[in-house]
């Protein structure tokens, strides 16, 4: 169903072969009463340029099935359709919820039939209509990092990430062992994927405008390391590690392990030297720190 606020934005000028333009999104914006709300994180993308660039780098195709985070008014929505088997839009909004499909309908009619509407928020969702393949999506950048690693823990089937995050968070979780920049999030992405920084946006194509520059993340599924260690076991200790990232290892992972020698022991039957901080370690390093402690016959702390 082609409704008024839909069919408003579709005759404002800068219309640009199905994308929604500047105008276009002001205009829907209006007609619903929509002002973003930094609660939910909400910058709406106006450049149809940037979502074509978001595609691209995604590599999505015809047999992708594709899972949106925070669509809001639909600006990467349209450029998604086009190019995929469908796309499964998660949206926490219920005003902007209830518009999304209007606005496909009207913008998109021919891939109309593509779109599979989920009103949640997104950090609860555990299960959707499709098993999808890929996540592109311009994150909300509140909650960037949780549901970037709770898709990558819930959905098996995701076999690549693009999405659009605060550029310090981008540079963060793909950083390398030893930056300045590396942490919790760049550990525990790397457990689920190969990662990198596909490329930096400025903040004239938000509306509003952010405070800070975004870039675009790129994640290839990859199997995880080979320990017998839990991935709940490797993350405790990868949290332990950086909850104290000044501190050596074995003072560090001293709670976790259940006191400094335990936590010693393990470095050591690790192959790790125990005066060594987190920031030196990738996740292969923790994932057999985990194993040797777990070996060692007491549970660690979580």
């Amino acid at each position: 169903m082609v409704d008024d606020a839909a069919q408003a934005a579709r005759t404002e000028p800068g219309e640009t072969r199905g994308l929604l333009s500047a105008a276009d999104i002001r205009a829907l914006a209006e007609r619903l009463g929509v002002r973003p709300t930094k609660t939910w994180g909400q910058n709406f993308v106006i450049d149809p340029n940037t979502v074509r660039k978001i595609v691209r780098l995604a590599g999505v195709g015809p047999g992708d099935h594709v899972v949106e985070v925070g669509p809001g008014l639909g600006s990467l929505t349209l450029a998604l359709l086009p190019q995929v088997a469908g796309v499964t839009a998660i949206e926490v909004d219920p005003n902007l919820a209830a518009q999304l499909p209007a606005t496909v309908e009207t913008f998109a009619p021919a891939d109309a039939d593509k779109l599979t509407l989920v009103q949640a928020d997104a950090l609860t969702v555990t299960s959707l209509p499709h098993e999808p393949t890929a996540l592109v999506a311009n994150l909300p950048y509140n909650v960037s990092v949780p549901v970037v690693l709770n898709f990558l823990e819930f959905f098996a089937s995701l076999e690549r990430v693009l999405v659009m995050v605060q550029l310090e968070v981008a540079q963060r979780l793909a950083a390398e062992p030893g930056s300045k920049v590396y942490g919790v999030p760049s550990v525990k992405a790397a457990w689920y994927a190969d990662v990198r920084l596909a490329d930096r946006v400025g903040r004239n194509v938000f509306w509003p405008a952010p405070n800070v520059d975004s870039g675009l993340v790129a994640m290839a599924r990859r199997e995880p390391p080979t320990t017998s260690a839990s991935r709940e076991s490797v993350f405790a200790c990868i949290d332990a590690a950086f909850a104290q990232r000044r501190k050596t290892l074995r003072a560090a992972l001293a709670g976790w392990a259940g006191g400094a020698d335990k936590a010693e022991a393990a470095l050591v039957a690790a192959g790790i030297d125990p005066r060594t901080r987190g920031e030196r370690l990738g996740i292969e390093e923790f994932a057999a720190i985990a194993a040797a402690r777990e070996a060692m016959g007491d549970t660690p702390r979580a």
